[in-house]
């Protein structure tokens, strides 16, 4: 037994370190629907989603995998993931994003729209560095019987309550997705593991985000030749330092859409676009919508 407390105000009475990942859990929406129309095409977005369909009929694609959901299973979906979505009881659109359908309430008789609809919860979300950069792709996970009592509950208060969330329903959601992601597998995390010199220069971009961000100043961090450090942070993070560094502004971009009433002018110059029409071009190149349509809201999930 120690003698002596290693660290007074960790209160830990053991001499070795302990080292951990945060994670750094951002909440963007929670919702349970009942669907009518999904034809969402090429949907890109920078942030994590999982989805849920009580009932069968509604399909994932990504490049040529069809995923058709069933309600045993989650589907989780990593950021700055192209996939589509399609109702089959009503297909009508073979391009852009189109939705039809409402939250279901306590006054609706769930079995009779579950009969008629497609009914669908999704969440949306963040976790930080490094764990937004993980590989593009589409997870499938059983739901185990804690995910099932978790998510009755869930979709239960979604029902009552849509709009401010009680400290309860909060801290079940978070568990519930931190639960869920942790069932995907160990060949999802591998960016965790990457080169330090790597992981000091992505929590600086983290930390300046607004700033215009070169490779050399980049590169002088970690004491490297900007082409050196370009090609390591390429075999790390399997994207260029370029276009990482653009996918963190719109994904910037996207959490101050969601959370304030700032313009699209305002938020280009914040981010340190030369104008709103190069902030424009790359928000679609990246998303697939342009940032008025984003900040409208009516892509939906």
């Amino acid at each position: 037994m120690a003698k002596l407390i290693n660290k007074v105000e960790l209160g830990d009475p053991s001499t070795k370190k302990q080292n951990f990942i945060d994670v750094n859990l951002k909440l963007l929406c929670c919702r349970y629907w009942y669907l009518d129309l999904w034809d969402c095409h090429d949907m890109v977005y920078p942030f994590w989603r999982i989805y849920w369909n009580k009932n069968e009929g509604g399909e994932l694609t990504l490049q040529d995998k069809v995923y058709k959901m069933e309600p045993d299973f989650l589907y989780i979906i990593s950021p700055f993931t192209s996939f589509s979505t399609r109702y089959l009881k009503r297909h009508e659109f073979d391009s852009g994003i189109h939705v039809s359908g409402k939250n279901l309430s306590e006054r609706h008789n769930e079995a009779y729209y579950e009969r008629k609809y497609l009914i669908h919860f999704f969440t949306h979300f963040n976790l930080g560095t490094p764990f937004d950069n993980v590989f593009p792709g589409i997870f499938k996970v059983e739901l185990s019987d804690h995910l099932k009592e978790r998510l009755i509950y869930l979709t239960e208060r979604l029902k009552v309550e849509n709009h401010d969330f009680k400290l309860t329903f909060n801290l079940k959601l978070q568990a519930f997705i931190k639960e869920a992601i942790s069932n995907i597998g160990v060949e999802l995390w591998k960016t965790i593991n990457i080169d330090e010199r790597v992981l000091v220069v992505l929590r600086f971009i983290e930390a300046n985000i607004e700033e215009k961000l070169s490779n050399s100043e980049l590169a002088e961090l970690v004491n490297m030749a900007p082409n050196s450090f370009s090609r390591l942070f390429k075999e790390e993070m399997h994207v260029t330092l370029h276009s990482f560094i653009q996918n963190r502004k719109i994904a910037k971009a996207c959490e101050i859409f969601e959370h304030t009433n700032e313009t699209i002018e305002g938020i280009s110059f914040k981010l340190g676009f030369s104008d709103r029409y190069h902030f424009s071009r790359v928000f679609k190149a990246i998303t697939g919508l342009s940032p008025a349509l984003y900040k409208s809201g009516r892509y939906t999930s």
